[in-house]
């Protein structure tokens, strides 16, 4: 079991295989994500490494946080988040981690907050039919009909389905397929959609349900000084069918990488 990344969706795009055919992607940037602190099994119970990403200033850290970081030697970062991981893929403290960390070709399941919506309706919520357009319905077409039973039992059970607030809640979805990535600018190119708003964090870990490939960078894909790794080489090496030939613009630090 490896370690994830944290990263922050940038949005949506598309890019083209050799054949020409159409990929519809998300677009991902990974931004100074250093270990901030490890657990062992043998001190906590269990092994685990916490990420952080995006350096923050003092000022905007909690007292108890600075404490955290000052106590692991950690420079106080933006968002964290912990990962369990096996005891031979335990990470030192301060180690830097690429967009190399997942390679071309894998599946990863990606978690985040998806988009809140507010109180919704049953139809919205819950893909309900509404009520008939005729014979006697009147103003309520959109309601969700009787929700209880008669005399017994008597009442409404919980977790029925009905209006509420909708959204904004943790959402993982798995067999997400990686297209492409850039190491040295940091971006992840996954094919399909990825819950969460622009500009939202979203947690990348390796597939539960598929194989790892065999050029994975184990234990974890590492940034050096050359801005290129091990897994970089393994990766260019074993090419894939659908490789990207073009990258559209999504924001205006991706503009630069596309020549790439």
């Amino acid at each position: 079991m490896r370690t994830g990344l944290i990263c922050k969706k940038l949005g949506m795009s598309r890019v083209y295989t050799d054949d020409g055919i159409h990929i519809p992607v998300t677009i991902l940037h990974l931004d100074n994500c250093h270990v901030v602190s490890t657990k062992t099994k043998e001190k906590d119970g269990y092994s685990s490494v916490q990420l952080g990403v995006v350096n923050a200033k003092e000022k905007h850290v909690s007292k108890p946080m600075k404490g955290h970081f000052k106590k692991h030697n950690s420079q106080p970062k933006v968002k964290l988040s912990e990962f369990r991981v096996s005891e031979e893929n335990l990470l030192e403290n301060g180690s830097e981690l690429s967009a190399s960390h997942f390679v071309d070709g894998q599946y990863i399941d990606a978690s985040g907050i998806s988009i809140g919506k507010g109180f919704a309706g049953a139809m919205k919520r819950h893909n309900f039919g509404g009520l008939r357009a005729s014979h006697g319905v009147s103003i309520s077409h959109r309601s969700h009909g009787s929700t209880g039973q008669c005399q017994d039992p008597g009442k409404v059970f919980k977790g029925k389905k009905m209006a509420g607030h909708m959204g904004a809640a943790n959402v993982t979805v798995q067999n997400l397929k990686v297209v492409k990535t850039m190491s040295e600018d940091g971006y992840i190119y996954i094919k399909g959609a990825v819950p969460g708003p622009k500009g939202g964090w979203v947690l990348l870990k390796d597939s539960v349900k598929k194989s790892l490939p065999d050029n994975i960078p184990l234990p974890a894909g590492l940034k050096t000084n050359n801005h290129e790794d091990s897994a970089d080489v393994a990766t260019s090496e074993n090419t894939k069918d659908d490789q990207v030939v073009d990258t559209p613009d999504v924001s205006k630090k991706e503009g630069d990488s596309n020549e790439s």
